[in-house]
């Protein structure tokens, strides 16, 4: 054997993950592109997040705080939480995969959900896991099928609560029913990256659930509803012995100091948190309603997207559609690996993109 000719191999397992693949941003040879693939908040950044970004500039030499406690300080102030069961990380991404790293090894088991977001069975897998995945209900997480699943193998459970890409959510007697039946032993993981659009009364985020027992997390990020998604910042709230296991693996670094600071700044300002939600409860019900109007069928959403279905025949696929609203500047977001082959995903966007949207497709349904 040529031993110049073999190259280290990845453990076992790394090559069967499928790479995750963002939402596209580009429409070939089209003036004007409305990107509506990424669940990106059309109102921006809070101005107050980008001055103080704008003044972090001025120290760029230096390392961040490697505790983000300007971070976690502000973060603890809005929901009235003890900073010391607070982690951020480089978007809710990482503190998933810290927490797959933490709690999970060769012969463990992790239980996803059937169109659970992918970064889920990845970072299982990634960490020596085997992903287990169950099938929803309607779109929903199916509490059931999640505590049928379980074995003496079982280490961890992920739910998106409200999910992605469907849209849906599980009131929260049904999280502590799933919480009550799972072994003190496995974690569950709250990712309630889009609580802030929900405005339900029978939803909460996590935060009580989390406070009053020892192995529940929840995950939160600024890349939706704060309009940071540029700077990758998450953060979890967790019993203390979980935020101190995890801080073990966590890089000393792992938020950058422009991150920390327009992050705080972001939070604190509430208003402008307030007119994002406002906006998109507005532009949710009237596109969807719009899109129902045409023929379409409408996944029931509390976030800050819908997810859309299309005809099983007559020309008029999401294959088609997406084609269709690409040549015509509207990215929207193909959302067969998430087991949806026939429906796209469309964040709200901006009045324009919205109305667009609605009339392209009004079009692309009443072709012949």
């Amino acid at each position: 054997m040529n031993l110049a000719l073999k190259s280290p191999e990845p453990r076992a397992g790394i090559l069967d993950i499928a790479a995750y693949v963002p939402g596209r941003e580009h429409a070939p040879g089209v003036a004007k592109v409305h990107k509506l693939s990424s669940n990106e908040t059309p109102l921006g950044a809070s101005p107050r997040a980008i001055e103080a970004f704008q003044q972090a500039a001025f120290n760029l030499e230096r390392y961040p705080d490697g505790q983000a406690h300007d971070l976690k300080d502000a973060i603890a102030a809005v929901h009235g939480l003890n900073p010391a069961n607070i982690l951020c990380g480089n978007g809710s991404d990482e503190l998933l995969g810290l927490l797959c790293h933490t709690y999970l090894g060769p012969g463990d088991e992790g239980i996803v959900t059937e169109h659970g977001f992918l970064v889920y069975k990845i970072q299982i897998t990634a960490a020596g896991g085997t992903a287990v995945t169950v099938g929803e209900r309607d779109a929903r997480v199916d509490v059931d099928a999640i505590l049928a699943a379980v074995t003496e193998r079982t280490k961890i459970v992920f739910i998106a609560n409200p999910a992605n890409p469907t849209g849906t959510y599980i009131p929260v007697d049904e999280v502590r029913r799933l919480h009550a039946g799972l072994p003190a032993g496995v974690l569950l993981v709250l990712d309630a990256a889009y609580a802030e659009y929900v405005r339900r009364n029978d939803y909460e985020a996590g935060i009580e659930l989390v406070s009053s027992n020892f192995n529940v997390v929840m995950t939160r990020t600024f890349s939706k509803v704060y309009g940071l998604a540029g700077l990758r910042i998450g953060w979890m709230y967790a019993p203390r012995q979980v935020v101190e296991a995890v801080d073990r693996v966590r890089g000393p670094f792992n938020l950058n100091a422009p991150a920390i600071a327009a992050g705080a700044a972001a939070i604190r300002d509430q208003a402008f948190l307030a007119a994002a939600v406002d906006h998109n409860l507005a532009w949710l019900a009237r596109v969807s309603e719009a899109l129902t109007a045409i023929g379409l069928r409408i996944t029931p959403s509390v976030t800050n997207f819908v997810l859309i279905h299309f005809p099983e025949a007559g020309g008029r696929s999401a294959e088609e559609a997406d084609t269709f609203l690409t040549s015509r500047g509207f990215i929207l977001r193909a959302v067969s690996a998430y087991g949806f082959p026939n429906a796209l995903r469309m964040t709200i966007g901006p009045e324009e993109a919205n109305e667009g949207v609605v009339a392209a497709l009004t079009e692309f349904m009443g072709r012949k």
